[in-house]
């Protein structure tokens, strides 16, 4: 579906707003800059961080402080970053680097950020039929579920999640897609999948935010960790946000989505990050700021800074 397009507007204005997201987004106190007080926002995002609720208590105090309207649409990573390729977004979250940097490197993603960090964990019917239950090494857990045909439902949509769950089978031996009838494609977002999950007593990979937020709506348990509890580093799940590039599509709202950046990435954002629970339980972990510089967030990691003639 289409996202419905508003126009473009870059007035200057008399009182000018300050957002950095590492240079300077919005005018200084001489009104130099854009009036952003009115407009609206393009946010497209994983399903994971609508559905936890944290974008509510992000976009709300933003939309507070700027006069602004922040228009959320939550897809999966691979759906959000194709409307920042067709011009259809101002600013894109997501949760898949190897996606990302391919996007940085075609040119339309502009000022990327580290963002917050959780993980994944691999879930499933409280009987565990692919005895993987306290295992500490998720290939293995995914070879055995295979190897039982125990059912597995995939996100199936080109998400995050997604692709990380094809890593993870890759590394099992299983990079082709050879699975049988117990691997179901999906096709849905990650609080569908779970539920899906729960009504086939089977197996899924979940972000652990998702997993939390919906905890007391399904009987799927934890069988296998990740890293925040001591699990794995392959069930990592890291999130980046960046703005779409102006130079490439020049009716984006480059100067609010540079503010928006520069929100969240602040440490008012951070807090508000650190402190959001579901049930006593931290659901994301922010590392926009750190003590020592990381230069590699803002490039496609295996970028090494060489040109050649």
């Amino acid at each position: 579906m289409s996202i419905q397009r508003r126009e473009f507007i870059a007035a200057i204005g008399t009182t000018a707003a300050a957002g950095l997201a590492g240079c300077a987004a919005l005018g200084d106190d001489g009104g130099n800059g854009p009036e952003i007080s009115g407009e609206t926002l393009t946010l497209t995002t994983t399903t994971s961080t609508y559905d936890t609720g944290l974008l509510d208590e992000l976009n709300a105090p933003f939309e507070d402080r700027y006069g602004v309207t922040v228009d959320t649409v939550s897809l999966g990573t691979g759906a959000a970053i194709e409307t920042g390729r067709s011009g259809d977004s101002d600013v894109v979250m997501v949760h898949a680097r190897s996606q990302e940097d391919e996007f940085m490197e075609d040119g339309y993603a502009i000022n990327r950020r580290d963002l917050m960090f959780n993980d994944f964990v691999i879930i499933g019917d409280a009987d565990d039929p692919a005895g993987i239950s306290g295992g500490d090494d998720a290939v293995d857990a995914f070879a055995q579920i295979a190897e039982s045909e125990s059912t597995f439902v995939s996100r199936g949509d080109d998400s995050g999640t997604h692709t990380q769950e094809l890593e993870i089978w890759g590394e099992a031996g299983y990079e082709d897609g050879d699975f049988g009838e117990w691997y179901q494609e999906a096709g849905q977002g990650m609080g569908e999948v779970i539920v899906q999950t729960g009504q086939s007593e089977g197996y899924t990979l979940s972000d652990r935010g998702t997993y939390l937020s919906m905890i007391n709506e399904t009987d799927l348990e934890i069988h296998v960790e990740g890293p925040v509890e001591g699990g794995p580093e392959i069930l990592s799940n890291p999130y980046g946000i960046f703005a779409i590039n102006p130079a490439v599509h020049d009716n984006v709202n480059y100067d609010l989505a540079m503010a928006y950046i520069g929100f969240i990435t602040s440490l008012e954002g951070e807090e508000i990050i650190r402190e959001y629970t579901v049930e006593g339980e931290q659901l994301f972990f922010p590392e926009a700021i750190t003590e020592e510089p990381n230069f590699q967030q803002y490039v496609p990691e295996e970028w090494d800074g060489s040109h050649s003639d």
